[in-house]
């Protein structure tokens, strides 16, 4: 028997994601964000959901365009804190040591310390209710050799993805495959 938990943002997992910007000054900016994912395939599309009090929502605004970064397990300290200080008052590249690299394909930076980022062009804005969700559709995905795969692909397992609880605000690392999508099932029959 299952029992009712109510109307509430729990879902598991969550990504945890930091987003890239750059202000009216040209001052790089990142921020944590956990409501977000791919919406799209053609074109290639992801969606991040921001509050408006936030100093990135801003910047999207202003500037058209953002890099979804992806931290490793490693950087969960600094991944927390981007999504704790804002931008407004305190430049929190410097505070974690972070760099900041111009984005050749969109006015917005990326972390180099991050292995994975996606550089998106903002091509929606949808107004939802305390939260409004930009649409970014993806130019090019950018990763560290390090991290990829025999195939050429980022490997899950050597990018150590962290991911985030709703409601439990805790952070988890990624566990072991359990099978190959859209091969697995075909045992069913």
């Amino acid at each position: 028997m299952k029992q009712s938990l109510g109307a509430r943002t729990l879902v598991f997992p969550t990504p945890a994601w930091v987003v890239g910007t750059y202000d009216r000054q040209g001052k790089a900016n990142v921020m944590t964000a956990a409501w977000a994912g791919i919406c799209c395939s053609k074109p290639p599309c992801i969606a991040v959901s921001l509050r408006k009090a936030t100093y990135t929502y801003g910047n999207i605004v202003e500037r058209k365009a953002f890099t979804v970064n992806v931290p490793s397990e490693h950087q969960v300290k600094e991944t927390d804190y981007l999504g704790l200080a804002s931008g407004s008052r305190v430049d929190k590249l410097s505070a974690c040591g972070l760099t900041p690299v111009k984005s050749e394909l969109v006015d917005a930076p990326y972390v180099r310390e991050f292995s994975m980022v996606l550089e998106c062009r903002l091509i929606h804005t949808i107004e939802i209710g305390l939260h409004t969700q930009f649409i970014g559709e993806i130019l090019d995905v950018k990763a560290d050799i390090s991290v990829l795969g025999e195939d050429g692909l980022p490997d899950i397992r050597k990018v150590k993805p962290i991911v985030f609880t709703p409601e439990t605000f805790t952070y988890h690392r990624i566990g072991n495959m359990l099978g190959k999508a859209f091969s697995i099932g075909k045992a069913i029959t």
